[in-house]
Order: structure tokens, then sequence, then C-alpha cells
């Protein structure tokens, strides 16, 4: 076999590697990430202004592995950060689900344009977020100290 030859088998037994085995056949897909909305109510008011944050988890697997047993952060924008972890039951894939829905209030006793951010956690990776900016004005309440 001539060296042109040999470069030649070499070419097609590689790309015979690269394609899928038998008609039909594909790649495992990757689980869809579900998608993460979050809504204040009110999203602006008078201070203090009491804020009921909503966050809905849509689309994905209902077992996807990142989500499950997520720690939950809130950052309200306004220097306060809270934060709640759960104790679970280990992940299994095709068993385990994810939870859709989580919601917290906050008041806010100043006026201002805040930024709320919504995150899920595994460990220190954000692995879904979600923000929204609300607006609050300054209120009788705020200059007498309530």
């Amino acid at each position: 076999m001539t060296d042109q030859a040999r470069v030649v088998c070499t070419l097609i037994a590689a790309a015979a590697m690269l394609l899928p085995l038998g008609a039909g056949a594909q790649a495992p897909a990757e689980p869809k990430k579900p998608t993460v909305t979050l809504k204040a109510t009110p999203p602006v008011g008078f201070a203090p202004l009491r804020v009921r944050a909503s966050v809905d988890v849509r689309d994905g697997r209902d077992d996807y592995a990142d989500f499950y047993c997520a720690t939950v952060e809130w950052d309200w924008g306004d220097g306060t950060v809270s934060e709640n972890t759960s104790d679970c039951n280990p992940y299994e894939a095709g068993k385990s689900t994810i939870q859709r829905r989580y919601s917290a209030e906050h008041i806010y006793r100043q006026g201002g344009v805040y930024r709320l951010v919504f995150r899920l956690k595994q460990k220190t990776k954000t692995v879904g977020s979600a923000i929204t900016n609300l607006q609050v004005r300054s209120g009788a309440g705020e200059y007498f100290g309530r």
C-alpha cells in the first residue's frame, strides 16, 4: 500500500468514527434548562413598601439536576440578602422533582430604585437567576421613622 493510499484509508476511518451508527441514531440530547421568571408586586409604591416577590420555574424537565435542591438567594438591592437551603434526599434521575414556585416578602423603608435579583445556586455556582426592578417613592412613614 502506498503512503497516499494509507492517508486516504486513515481519513476514511476517522470520518467513519464521527458518523452516527445506523439511521436515526443521535447523540443524547442535553436536558432542556428550565426558565426562571421573577415578578415583584407592587413594582411601584410609597415607603415603607411591602413587596411580595414570586418566581415561576417553567419548561425543562421536572428532574433537572442543577435545579434540584438548590440554595435560594434573594438579593433585595437595598443591602439585604436572604438565603435558604433545604435538606433534600439525594438526587435520582427520573424520580427527583424540582421546585417550580418560590415566594418571599420584603419591606423597603427608603425611597429609591431597587434591583431585585433571585438566584438558584449549587454551592457557589449560580444555576438559574432572574432580575426585576422596582421603584419606591419617599413616603410619610420614611420621614417619621416608621
